[in-house]
């Protein structure tokens, strides 16, 4: 079977990660351990991890013309992700993130997006061949929503089905939402993306269903541990999440992304996609890391069988 081609429409960043027994107030100095920097970005993440599930992963994205910049185009030589839409500039440097763990896995994170930053429609569009003749396109919010939302409209305006993990989350508006086939919030972005704050006491399943009824065809609500809520027309149902041990659950939301990608490229129905994502996502729980943790297609298939068999 021909490897389905996959348009990531996205960010990098390098990460740099710091372990502490718990995340410093100001003023407070810690001591840590296990540091690590890599390569990092939610749009990037998801290129690499399509491409090590199968896919034939395109990245489209602007870097840095420096040395953060060498450590995206190391790794996507390694991981075989196509960068003939990835832009160097020298007119900002080459994102940054700084993450802090806990000892439990729980991460705190801050992002300078930087050279993110200079993508728009313009730049998006001279991709517009390559999503053409995608089987999915896929985006984030770490690049300006402008482009985000162009890469949904070019998806729509070519029959290719649409992803948009809307993180980080923020207000959209309804032409953007009638674009995207499958929106992939958490609990949290669910509240952002219709303007109440991220604590906002009312139940997720009814703010699910208003988002629903404002133009996206299938919503899938990532809950961590406990898996996913799925709403799909007039359909609602909760695929469980999956115990592992957890070291760092920093890239879990990318996998999980990614994995529901790949199971949608290959067409596989929506409940055993999100079973399929859940498994990918689970898997990057169990170790320390982004990109190490981006688990191979045999190590999810693997899973997968072992949780709902062929």
């Amino acid at each position: 079977m021909a490897k389905p081609i996959i348009t990531v429409v996205g960010s990098f960043a390098v990460g740099m990660t710091l372990r502490t027994v718990r995340m410093p107030i100001f003023g407070e100095t810690l001591i840590g351990s296990d540091f690590d920097m890599g390569p990092g970005g939610k749009g990037s993440n998801q290129a690499v991890a399509t491409s090590r599930l199968g896919a034939e992963s395109y990245f489209v994205g602007i870097i840095g013309d420096d040395k953060l910049g060498e450590i995206a185009t190391d790794l996507y030589a390694a991981d075989g992700v196509n960068t003939r839409y990835l832009k160097k500039t020298r007119e900002m440097a080459t994102g940054v993130g700084f993450i802090i763990l806990n000892q439990a896995g729980q991460n705190g994170i801050i992002l300078d997006m930087s050279a993110n930053r200079l993508m728009d429609t313009a730049f998006v569009d001279t991709a517009e061949e390559q999503i053409a003749h995608s089987a999915i396109v896929m985006s984030v919010l770490e690049i300006p929503v402008e482009a985000a939302a162009r890469a949904m409209e070019l998806g729509r305006k070519h029959g290719v089905k649409t992803l948009l993990n809307p993180a980080p989350a923020t207000t959209l508006t309804d032409d953007i939402f009638r674009n995207i086939d499958v929106l992939t919030p958490n609990e949290t972005e669910v509240r952002i993306l219709q303007g109440l704050p991220p604590d906002d006491p009312t139940p997720t399943r009814e703010l699910a269903r208003r988002l629903l009824a404002r133009g996206v065809k299938t919503l899938v609500v990532t809950m961590g541990e406990k898996g996913a809520l799925v709403l799909d027309g007039g359909e609602e149902y909760h695929v469980s999440g999956i115990l592992v041990d957890v070291v760092d659950t920093t890239g879990a939301g990318d996998a999980f992304n990614s994995g529901l990608a790949i199971a949608l490229a290959e067409g596989m129905p929506l409940r055993d996609a999100v079973r399929y994502a859940t498994c990918s996502g689970a898997l990057a729980c169990t170790r320390l890391g982004v990109i190490p943790s981006l688990a191979t297609r045999a190590a999810v298939d693997e899973l997968y069988r072992k949780h709902y068999g062929a």
